[in-house]
C-alpha cells in the first residue's frame, strides 16, 4: 500500500510542476493549495530534496522547484524514494536476500510476475501524465 507520504509526494510534484513561473514556491503555498500541514511536507520535501527529485532555497524568495522538466520524472521514482521498493513480498524487495526457498518455490514466478506489473506500471506512467 502508498502511504500519505508517497501520495503527498506525488501531489507536491504536481503542484510544482503546475505552478512553475521560472522561481521557487514556497512550501506554504503547496501546504494551502494541496491542504496538507506544512510541518508534514517539510518532512516530505527534505526526502524529496535528499533524493534529488527537487531543489529548496531558504531565505526570500525561497521555496522548492522541479529539478528536471515533468516528462523527465516517471511515478516509480518518487514513490520507490518516498515508500521503499514496490515488490509484494520481501523476498523480491531485497535483491542481496538469498532465500534458500527460491529454486522450490511454487508462488515466487507469480510474485516476480506481479512485481513486474507493478513496476511497468509506475515506470510507465510520467509526472507529465497528470498533469
Amino acid at each position: 500500500m502508498v502511504s500519505t507520504k508517497g501520495r503527498y509526494a506525488i501531489r507536491v510534484m504536481i503542484d510544482l510542476a503546475e505552478n512553475d513561473k521560472g522561481h521557487y514556491i514556497p512550501l506554504k503555498d503547496i501546504a494551502a493549495r494541496q491542504e496538507i500541514s506544512k510541518k508534514y511536507l517539510e518532512i516530505i520535501v527534505k526526502e524529496m530534496v535528499t533524493g534529488g527529485l527537487v531543489e529548496g532555497a531558504s531565505g526570500k524568495g525561497g521555496g522548492y522547484r522541479l529539478c528536471r522538466k515533468p516528462d523527465e520524472y516517471n511515478i516509480g521514482e518518487i514513490i520507490e524514494l518516498m515508500e521503499g521498493p514496490l515488490s509484494a513480498v520481501a523476498c523480491l524487495a531485497d535483491k542481496k536476500y538469498d532465500c534458500p526457498r527460491r529454486k522450490q518455490c511454487q508462488t515466487l514466478p507469480m510474485w516476480e510476475e506481479y512485481d513486474q506489473m507493478v513496476h511497468d506500471f509506475f515506470y510507465g506512467k510520467k509526472l507529465s501524465d497528470l498533469l
